[in-house]
């Protein structure tokens, strides 16, 4: 019998996990209506999940993971290490420490993450003599073993990880790479030898099943006014941003490149089978950035469309698939969004705004209703590279968020946000 479920019906089915009964201790709103909220973890070291599109919470919702580290406000170093922890809701926000990493960045951390359909094992990067690995451990046991390749994201089946090159992503975009190993193909400008692999994680084994030569030569659209086809060979290309669709059967990436002597870059949108077959280009118009998954047919993405220019849309995952403008009046900048498990629900975020505040908001789909749910703000000294983004993430019933922010003084910190009485 196929006992695969997707992340969707893995996270739908924790929902009788009551947040009740981890009797909160709420701490006091950012601003007089924002729903409850508290700080989950404490100084003086700082702490942070990073990315929105990782399964932070374990399935009952109790147990959430984080990284902790005791400097801020500078590139991570080689020798510099970060741990690995988990805080008990239903016991005083316990932190308890499992693991440790030398291979991180301040906005995707190690991606550190629960593996889908498990109560108890958790997968994270690490480096090991002279490459980047991943741990998977059980944190009920202890047990630890290693995989000899770094992951980047998770099918549902809780076996199959896909990863891209750290070494060049860390090269061509630092906060996002790892450093303490160098892009062995850094002089070379879309080589054929790197690019997405398919990792196995229950045998370690990995084969490349993209490669940057492939996206690279893939056709421009004939008439574009945002780059000359015939420049392509001349500019340097990486992948970012992978993610597995709620059903394990399409992988989305996006390609990167950026010009010879420039520092401005251009992006569009990818989907492929698991094994890097069905390649197909469903946004190529230059931009496209944070994304989710709707479905396993659609995403949800800030894009650029030639006629209606850069809006939050859902995409159809086909060449030439539909674009369907979402909330054009209320999602109008770009920000890290997210469907609750109920997809009548986003969850998404901003950049901070003239005052350095930043903005995290529920949207509902059906009605068109938004709800503020803070405003956080952001101390200057947090920027570029190691900016804190609130990145919000939920719990597996859909009732509660995480963010991470920087607003109350203690440096980044996790915040847990009750949005119970919101979506019901």
């Amino acid at each position: 019998m196929n006992r695969t479920i997707t992340r969707r019906q893995w996270l739908g089915a924790t929902a009788a996990a009551s947040l009740a009964a981890f009797a909160p201790r709420w701490a006091a709103a950012s601003q007089p209506d924002s729903p409850p909220q508290r700080t989950i973890t404490r100084g003086p070291k700082h702490h942070w999940f990073a990315y929105y599109d990782k399964l932070q919470f374990d399935p009952t919702g109790r147990y959430c993971l984080g990284m902790e580290v005791d400097f801020e406000h500078r590139s991570p170093e080689p020798d510099d290490v970060i741990k690995m922890g988990m805080m008990d809701l239903a016991d005083g926000d316990r932190w308890s420490v499992f693991g440790e990493s030398r291979s991180w960045g301040w906005q995707q951390g190690c991606m550190l993450q629960w593996i889908p359909g498990s109560d108890r094992r958790v997968v994270w990067n690490d480096r090991q003599g002279d490459r980047f690995v991943c741990r998977i451990r059980d944190v009920k046991t202890n047990e630890q073993r290693t995989v000899g390749h770094p992951i980047y994201c998770l099918s549902a089946d809780g076996r199959t990880a896909f990863n891209a090159d750290f070494r060049r992503i860390n090269d061509t975009r630092p906060g996002y790479g790892y450093a303490g190993l160098p892009d062995p193909h850094a002089d070379e400008n879309a080589p054929d030898n790197s690019g997405i692999c398919r990792v196995d994680l229950e045998t370690g084994a990995s084969n490349l099943i993209v490669s940057l030569a492939e996206a690279a030569r893939y056709p421009l659209p004939k008439e574009n006014p945002y780059f000359p086809p015939e420049e392509m060979p001349k500019a340097k290309h990486w992948f970012n941003h992978l993610l597995v669709n709620p059903d394990g059967t399409r992988l989305e990436f996006l390609h990167r490149w950026r010009p010879e002597n420039s520092r401005r870059w251009f992006t569009r949108m990818f989907t492929c089978a698991p094994d890097g077959s069905e390649l197909r280009c469903i946004i190529n118009t230059g931009m496209a950035s944070h994304f989710i998954w709707r479905d396993p047919s659609h995403i949800l993405v800030w894009a650029r469309h030639p006629s209606h220019g850069d809006k939050f849309y859902v995409v159809e995952d086909r060449e030439g698939g539909a674009f369907e403008v979402v909330a054009p009046d209320v999602m109008t900048r770009d920000g890290h969004c997210t469907y609750l498990p109920n997809i009548d629900w986003i969850v998404n975020d901003t950049y901070p705004d003239a005052e350095r505040k930043q903005h995290v908001y529920l949207y509902h789909v059906p009605t068109g209703r938004k709800v503020d749910l803070g405003r956080y703000y952001l101390p200057p000294e947090y920027r570029g590279e190691w900016r804190v983004d609130t990145h919000p993430r939920h719990s597996p019933d859909g009732k509660t968020l995480t963010i991470d922010t920087a607003h109350t003084g203690e440096g980044r910190q996790i915040h847990l946000i009750d949005i119970s009485g919101i979506v019901g």
